[in-house]
């Protein structure tokens, strides 16, 4: 039991930032992704025997979190917004992310936004990345190329005629 609480503690550790970071790309509200990423490694925690063997255990935890969030969404859908609810706030403060960059990258897709989560900021191998997301390896090849050139056009293209002219 205390190797158990010693390597979550580890995991806890090496692993929130980065989820939080993640998860923050696909909700836009800090104070959500907070949440979304506290239930989701306490989620973690109750599962640590299973989890810790996943191949990509901050993986399991981002997709937790992600996937509440679509639950909560799907409970609350009818419901009225609040004015100003759908505005982006500062959620990037703090966390060292491209306010601009992270705006471009909850603009990608669903599926090239979890691609480019997974693959660049944890940092996981293609292999991994399809497992966890259920495709095969060559389909997140294909999203991250994708999501790669949507986003390098996006930022990319100012530099290119600067140096053109």
């Amino acid at each position: 039991m205390e190797r158990d609480r010693a390597g979550f503690a580890d995991f806890y550790q090496r692993s929130r930032d980065n989820c939080l970071r993640a998860v923050l790309a696909g909700t836009g509200e800090r104070a959500l992704a907070e949440d979304l990423v506290a239930e989701a490694f306490a989620r973690a925690w109750a599962a640590w025997p299973k989890v810790s063997r996943h191949p990509a255990p901050a993986a399991w935890v981002v997709r937790t979190a992600l996937n509440m969030r679509v639950s909560w969404w799907r409970r609350h859908r009818r419901e009225v917004a609040l004015d100003g609810h759908d505005r982006v706030h500062h959620a990037d403060e703090g966390l060292g992310v491209d306010g601009a960059l992270l705006a471009a990258i909850r603009r990608l897709p669903r599926r090239q936004r979890e691609v480019i989560v997974l693959r660049v900021w944890l940092d996981l191998d293609t292999r991994t990345v399809a497992e966890v997301l259920g495709i095969s390896a060559a389909t997140v090849a294909v999203h991250l190329s994708r999501a790669t050139a949507t986003l390098r056009a996006q930022f990319v293209p100012a530099a290119r005629q600067e140096v053109g002219s």
